[in-house]
């Protein structure tokens, strides 16, 4: 058996360029990326429990992140960061996190499924890079470190946000010119933009309905535990339900939020939903002040709460 020839590893120069965690890296160790120059960005970033905490409209960019097909919102830069106004979308096309429109617009894409794990921090990046991208081209997304600030600390946190929730894409289109990728990425979006309605008379909650079945969904502010005790206490009660017909089904959480969700009778649509949502969530309220202690019966229906999570789809 021939001498086995000693490795001789190229060494790039310059930036390494970011790739897989688990591919090669390219500074031509021969160890993987998150081993070797990925090792510190993997580390750099701690995930908040709540991401979006301190916003005014928390509940509803969380439900723009995980719960509506198609909507926008608009956010206004704070004075240090140019003042200006940019487009928060649920999701763009071909999922790009962020688009320089011609006229100068800059569109954000909250539905995007990589990045550090803070998704506040990776808007943040995009917007930064945004505001430097030449009109008319996309902005990718980038790894983030400690240094890349939160969106809370680009703009204005303290406004409620008006949530336009649209039937379609059509706002990605701002010219007669589509290319064929575009034009793709919008027919293949339509195919999973489910009926979604945001209720006006609650905050964050959003009926909608998928095929056969429709349901309320509702984005709560509320830290966890208090608000499992009070669903507890209208359960028990017999007071969680939006009439006849109607039950919760389970909870899910999204972005450090507990999201109760409602099966609704197929037909009933979101109008019929506004007056009875109003009234659970005044009984609601009455509950979440309540300070005694749990009885027998509230603390099975909280074991039966916990344990009935929903699928997001």
């Amino acid at each position: 058996m021939g001498k086995q020839g000693k490795r001789t590893d190229t060494v790039v120069e310059g930036d390494v360029p970011v790739v897989g965690m688990r591919e090669p890296c390219p500074c031509g160790s021969g160890r993987r990326y998150k081993a070797c120059h990925g090792k510190d960005s993997s580390r750099a970033v701690t995930v908040p429990a709540r991401p979006f905490e301190g916003f005014a409209s928390e509940c509803d960019i969380v439900a723009m992140r995980e719960l509506v097909p198609s909507a926008t919102t608009t956010l206004t830069l704070k004075k240090a960061a140019g003042g200006r106004t940019v487009t928060l979308a649920t999701v763009l096309p071909l999922a790009w996190p962020g688009l320089v429109r011609e006229n100068g617009d800059i569109l954000l894409g909250l539905q995007v499924t990589v990045g550090s794990g803070d998704a506040s921090r990776d808007l943040a990046d995009v917007l930064m890079r945004a505001l430097e991208t030449e009109a008319g081209n996309p902005v990718p997304l980038e790894r983030v470190g400690s240094d890349t600030p939160q969106l809370q600390d680009l703009v204005e946190t303290g406004t409620t946000l008006k949530i336009d929730v649209h039937e379609d894409f059509a706002f990605w289109i701002d010219s007669d010119a589509v290319s064929d990728d575009v034009q793709e990425s919008l027919e293949r979006a339509k195919e999973y933009a489910h009926p979604t309605v945001r209720l006006t008379g609650v905050d964050a909650a959003y009926w909608t309905q998928m095929g056969e079945k429709e349901h309320l969904r509702w984005i709560m502010p509320h830290p966890e535990e208090k608000l499992l005790d009070a669903l507890a206490r209208l359960h028990a009660a017999d007071a969680s339900s939006l009439g006849p017909d109607t039950r919760v089904v389970g909870m899910f959480r999204a972005q450090g939020l507990v999201i109760p969700v409602w099966d609704l009778p197929l037909g009933m649509g979101a109008a019929a939903t506004e007056e009875p949502a109003a009234a659970f969530g005044a009984r609601l309220t009455e509950a979440l002040a309540a300070s005694t202690p749990l009885t027998d019966a509230e603390r099975r229906a909280r074991a039966g709460l916990t344990t009935r999570q929903v699928t997001l789809r």
